[in-house]
């Protein structure tokens, strides 16, 4: 059996359907292109028939990504195959991912169906998948409450029925390593044909289990796991990429098992899914945590003071986190800027340098000392600016009385290429400029949450603010950086307010669609 663990990543699929607010296709692409230089076997990128833009971005990455096999969900229904399989003509090599319900639970209450019917929609699933792709993996979703002998008889005839992967996932979180470990092992005894397909586990983190449990079935022969950077996705999450692909390199000795995934590009990817999804990581969390290599006992940091190994057994740099934090000023010139960027993992194609150096030398001018972690975040701003923006923020002029607790701003926005200025008062300078773009702009949307966090140390820190908002039923997520924190705040809601003009585009074009189609008498 071959000691090579195939890392199937689901965070623009399983992590994205667990947003608040749902990925514009350019920021599901930036996390794709993210993934491949990550190393990942296959990315399972969104669920097609889901909506036009889960569509519209599956496309988009299958497209563009070569290096990794791009797949996507499909029930077992023939219209969410042909969904799947149109979206993914694109791209050389692709994987059709369909799965139905096995347990009894699942089968009865919802499904409304016998066993033996959902084996045979199983079976036909399959096969039809099978008709645009060879590269075809079923799921037996609920897999750890099904009866060892419906499973075992599952995997048997979705092998024969042509699926070249069978995943088992643990969709509630609810077995324990022992347990799990044991039903890959059963099935690996029972079931005749296993040998021709390669076994895949998607453990759920409901009880904090599913890293082990999925370390458990790869002991036992299970050869995919399928994982999220950070852990993300429904409810508490999914098993971790980033502890799977360490776990598996630190304890090589062990286990004996090892990834293609690229270490060193694991805190960027995990910096990336971070922002992008609006779901900051906590501080204790294993590998990508801002704790994960701090020592603060006394006897901890005298042990590292004498051996780094002491309390350490994997290093910072291994997975592409650097401590240099160089202090740049306005008088640093483009190759050091250039020098700074390559050190913490970044490549020309990453950034335009003309860009990120006129938005360093602005914070320079305001900040004084730049270092690594402003630069990495003026990147990741760069690299969200949308050219072809309906809003842009022009000027903010914003007057307050603390005391009072009242407020003035006044607004200049670029609207469509003409510029409108409006002036508000508010409970505060924040209140009061978004109150000036709504009259501005005469766009209306609801602030769900608005956070505000600091990104590096100090008093002259960057301030980012994350909001999300709700426009027309859907939920956005805006996001601002600057050393103003009211500056901030405004950059967000633009954003937002960008993203809602989009959508009514993509809506305004559906229309025109439906109605040229009806018009055609519906061909």
């Amino acid at each position: 059996m071959s000691n090579r663990v195939i890392i199937f990543d689901t965070t623009l699929r399983d992590g994205e359907q667990a947003l608040a607010a749902s990925l514009t296709v350019k920021e599901k692409l930036q996390i794709a292109l993210s993934l491949e230089r990550l190393g990942v076997d296959v990315m399972e990128v969104g669920f097609p028939v889901s909506s036009p833009g889960d569509f519209d971005s599956v496309q988009t990455i299958a497209k563009t990504v070569k290096n990794s096999r791009v797949c996507a969900l499909a029930r077992a229904l023939e219209k969410d195959i042909d969904a799947a399989a149109q979206s993914l003509s694109v791209a050389e090599q692709f994987r059709i991912h369909t799965f139905i319900s096995t347990s009894t639970i699942h089968v009865e209450s919802k499904l409304k169906r016998s066993f033996d019917q959902v084996l045979e929609m199983a079976v036909g699933a399959v096969k039809y998948a099978r008709r645009f792709t060879d590269d075809v993996e079923f799921s037996c979703e609920d897999a750890g409450r099904t009866p060892i002998d419906n499973l075992c008889r599952m995997v048997e005839e979705a092998i024969k029925a042509g699926a070249r992967t069978i995943n088992i996932p643990d969709t509630v979180g609810y077995t324990v390593p022992s347990e799990f470990g044991g039903i890959i092992e059963t099935l690996f005894n029972r079931v005749p044909n296993i040998d021709q397909a390669i076994i895949s586990v998607h453990c759920h983190d409901d009880l904090g289990l599913s890293v082990a449990n999925s370390i458990a079935a790869v002991q036992q022969g299970a050869r995919q796991i399928e994982c999220t950077v950070n852990g993300i996705g429904e409810r508490a999450g999914n098993c971790s990429l980033e502890e799977i692909a360490m776990i598996l390199s630190t304890r090589k000795d062990t286990l004996g098992l090892e990834t293609g995934i690229n270490a060193k590009e694991i805190h960027r990817t995990s910096n990336l899914v971070s922002q992008l999804c609006n779901m900051p990581v906590q501080a204790n969390k294993a590998i990508v945590g801002a704790n994960a290599f701090t020592h603060s006992s006394g006897i901890h940091q005298d042990g590292m003071l004498k051996s780094q190994n002491t309390y350490e057994i994997m290093t910072p740099e291994s997975i592409g986190l650097h401590r240099n934090n160089l202090n740049m000023t306005s008088r640093s010139g483009r190759h050091v800027i250039k020098h700074r960027m390559e050190e913490m993992g970044y490549g020309d194609n990453d950034y335009d340098m003309d860009v990120l150096y006129d938005a360093f030398l602005q914070l320079a001018d305001k900040k004084g000392q730049v270092f690594d972690y402003d630069l990495e975040a003026l990147a990741f701003m760069e690299a969200q600016a949308d050219e072809e923006a309906d809003y842009k923020l022009a000027q903010l002029v914003v007057h307050s009385d603390s005391t009072e607790g009242n407020a003035t701003a006044t607004v200049k926005l670029e609207i469509d290429g003409k510029t409108v200025t409006e002036a508000a008062t508010g409970n505060g300078p924040v209140d009061a400029a978004y109150n000036a773009i709504a009259r501005a702009s005469q766009c209306e949307v609801n602030i769900t949450s608005y956070k505000l966090s600091s990104k590096g140390e100090g008093q002259n820190a960057l301030g980012q603010v994350d909001i999300e908002a709700n426009y027309n039923g859907q939920s956005f997520h805006g996001v601002g950086l600057a050393t103003d924190v009211v500056e901030a705040s405004v950059q967000a809601l633009v954003h937002v307010m960008n993203l809602t003009s989009r959508a009514d585009k993509v809506a305004d074009c559906k229309e025109k669609r439906q109605k040229n189609r009806s018009e055609l008498g519906g061909v």
